[in-house]
């Protein structure tokens, strides 16, 4: 009776141990095995994306060669995070896929740098097309450098992870500035001081209509007190004019927080199989008892 408990619960430790592998991946380990993809593999890890892609449930990682990788060389390592979440699409996409919807239509993926709140002018999508029968990834922003080719796939772990190989690095099109709305912001005109309270009567009464003052020099500034303060309000409203412009794409937003709940039921459906597993292996149990 013992053997059989024994054999019973190293059976639902194997099932266990073969689920969590199942489910999740490391980007690390996967490119080590690939020593010709060490430099962008050392990038992940000095950006820490690696992380970033390991918390993910479904994730697209589009690399590239050492040889290929000198555009990045000497980069920032701000500039590098960005230029390097770039190459990670918020969905599965491997070989076959592409064969399947690229004849029909071309395809607009949404990339890592978008959940990052920098991206302004597409620079958080990728444009997938094919042409010749070769498939081509680019940047969506405008402006941006020649497409790089899809070469190969890298590896896969259906439809968790895919990794595949690009004939260069991507980068947007002025994504090295992509911050800087955040560090220069305009402060907004309606914080300048209040006017003083001589002015509360200036609109009603003009330059000439001044008896009770001392001199007639006194009654120039405050007859010229509205006339300033009349730019500070009209130009109030530019801030608010600017201020969408942040949000210009903010439709991906939606497209993340999309994909963060298909993450979500993919995580649920795992536990789901994990548990049919533990009731078949009871079954059984009960079974040989």
């Amino acid at each position: 009776m013992s053997h059989l408990v024994n054999l019973f619960l190293s059976s639902i430790l194997i099932v266990f141990l073969l689920s969590h592998f199942a489910m999740g991946f490391n980007i690390t380990r996967l490119l080590d095995q690939h020593s010709d993809f060490s430099t962008f593999n050392n990038y992940l890890t000095q950006t820490q994306l690696a992380s970033n892609i390991n918390h993910r449930k479904t994730i697209t990682v589009l690399v590239v060669d050492n040889s290929n990788m000198g555009s990045l060389s000497g980069k920032s390592t701000d500039l590098l995070r960005k230029v390097m979440s770039v190459h990670v699409i918020l969905d599965y996409y491997d070989i076959e896929k592409f064969k399947r919807i690229l004849p029909k239509k071309n395809i607009q993926v949404t990339n890592l740098f978008q959940s990052s709140g920098l991206a302004v002018n597409k620079q958080g999508f990728l444009n997938i097309t094919l042409s010749s029968g070769q498939v081509h990834v680019g940047s969506a922003a405008p402006g941006s450098s020649s497409d790089a080719q899809l070469l190969r796939s890298v590896a896969a772990q259906p439809y968790n992870i895919s990794v595949l190989q690009l004939s260069n690095p991507i980068i947007p099109s002025g994504i090295e500035n992509s911050n800087a709305p955040f560090n220069s912001p305009t402060p907004p005109p309606s914080k300048a001081p209040p006017p003083k309270s001589k002015s509360k009567s200036s609109p009603s009464s003009s330059p000439a209509a001044s008896p009770d003052d001392s001199s007639d020099d006194a009654d120039t500034p405050v007859a010229d007190k509205p006339a300033s303060h009349a730019p500070a309000s009209s130009s109030a409203p530019s801030p608010m004019a600017d201020g969408p412009k942040p949000d210009a794409d903010a439709p991906g937003d939606k497209d993340v927080a999309d994909k963060d709940k298909d993450e979500k039921k993919s995580s649920a459906s795992g536990i789901r199989a994990f548990g049919s597993w533990i009731g078949i292996l009871v079954l059984v149990a009960r079974a040989i008892i």
